[in-house]
Order: C-alpha cells, then structure tokens, then sequence
C-alpha cells in the first residue's frame, strides 16, 4: 500500500468468521468503478473463534486493499472504532458493521453525495428495517431517548454505515458507548451532517452481539455525558491568524 487511499472503511468485527471473506468480496466488488484507491480496515476486537486467520487470508489476497489491527482482548465496539479512526489514511472515512447488515454497494453513492452537498458527513438511514419487531421498538426507543436527551433529530443514530470527512473522526472523546452517539459528536465540533436512506439487510451468518435492552436503555450514563459536553463544549474559528498575513505579502 505505498498510495495514499482517498477512502479509508472502517469494520469492527467480533467472533464474526462467516462474514469476513464474503464481507471483502462484496465491498471490493462495489468499489470497481469508484476509480480511487481505499483501503479496508479491519479492527478485531479480541475474537475467539476464526475471524482473524480469515482477515490474514484476505490481506494476503488483496495486499493493496486489505489491512487490519487485532486486539489483545475484547474492548468493545467503541475501542475499535476509535482505534480504526486512528489508523486510517484516506481524505475520507467510512464505516460498516461486521455483521453484513450494511450494503456496501451504497458507499459509491454516499461518497457522491457527500462531495456534492458541501456536507461533512452523510448518515445513512434504514428505510426499511430487515429486523424483528423486537428490535425494530428497541432500537427506535433508544434513538428517541438518545435524541431526546441530546436534543438532537437523527433519524436513524444505529445505523452503521457512514462517509465522513476524515478530520470529523480525529480526536473524538474516548468513552465506552461513544459509537451510539457519532453524528452528535461530530456535530458537536462544529461539522455538518446530512441523511439519505440506504439498504438494510438481514444477518445472513453469525450471531448478534446485542439484545434488547443494550439497544435500548443501555448507557444511560453515556447520554448524561454527552448532553453534559454539548452544555460544556468550547469551539471557535479563526478570524484571521499570522499566517495569512504572511500569505498576502
């Protein structure tokens, strides 16, 4: 990988072994007619089973498409983010789930509307939910709380799938439960965010790593958190500094 990519993906997995060669089959099959290099970054979260031979096995397949970090043990959905988000090297970023519910063949038009909208990250939207109904109220009651609580108006917080501006994703507060709340932190300093509707998909393989009540009331203290950095948030922007002084001369 000596070129830098123009899209760095990111995709924490945990104990997801079926999914991960079909997984990079399928988004370096959407990406054919991107014409820019990406990279895909896989972020094992201390799997037990046989996720991280089969990562090797597609980076030796795709050497210039393929990279990924493996954790010493489980630190949960939001380490591996922010440790992926660290690592990445493109203009852009995006995110998928591991679990293959997320349509990568909707990046090429996300990253299109991304870089015609003048926005800095386009959120997408389940239009159409492929979960039981159990999941669907316990997802659309933690939205709604998070979004109450934060006072926010993000259609769809859960949804995974993601094209940012890289700089939105550099340096966001480290806390547990941090991946619930992207578009409000990004939103926070100071960026811009617009939604479109994407595809959503059943899990095919593999189990769910989250139930009712992790999806709904889970991390309660998270959203007293963040509602307590919005109230306390510092930004600001520059007027003019010396090196534009400089540049004029």
């Amino acid at each position: 990988m000596n070129k830098k990519p123009y899209l760095s993906i990111v995709i924490p997995v945990y104990n997801e072994e079926e999914n991960i060669v079909p997984q990079t089959e399928e988004i370096i099959d959407a990406l054919k007619n991107l014409n820019k290099e990406y990279e895909i970054i896989f972020v094992d979260d201390g799997s037990t089973d046989n996720t991280l031979p089969l990562i090797e096995k597609m980076v030796l397949k795709y050497p210039d498409k393929v990279r990924f970090f493996s954790f010493k043990e489980n630190r949960g959905q939001t380490a591996a983010f922010l440790a992926g988000f660290k690592e990445t090297r493109g203009e852009l970023v995006a995110t998928l789930d591991g679990d293959m519910q997320n349509d990568p063949n909707d990046l090429p038009k996300m990253i299109k509307h991304l870089e015609e909208s003048g926005f800095d990250m386009v959120n997408g939207i389940r239009a159409k939910r492929r979960d039981n109904i159990i999941r669907k109220i316990s997802s659309k009651i933690g939205n709604g709380f998070r979004n109450w609580m934060t006072k926010e108006s993000v259609s769809d917080v859960g949804c995974s799938i993601r094209v940012m501006k890289r700089e939105c994703v550099q340096e966001l507060p480290p806390f547990n439960g941090m991946h619930r709340f992207f578009p409000t932190l990004v939103r926070m300093k100071g960026y811009t965010i617009t939604e479109i509707p994407v595809n959503h998909r059943q899990r095919q393989r593999g189990k769910s790593k989250y139930g009712v009540l992790n999806r709904a009331f889970v991390g309660f203290n998270d959203v007293l958190a963040v509602r307590w950095m919005l109230k306390r948030y510092i930004n600001w922007e520059y007027k003019k500094t010396s090196d534009d002084l400089k540049d004029s001369k």
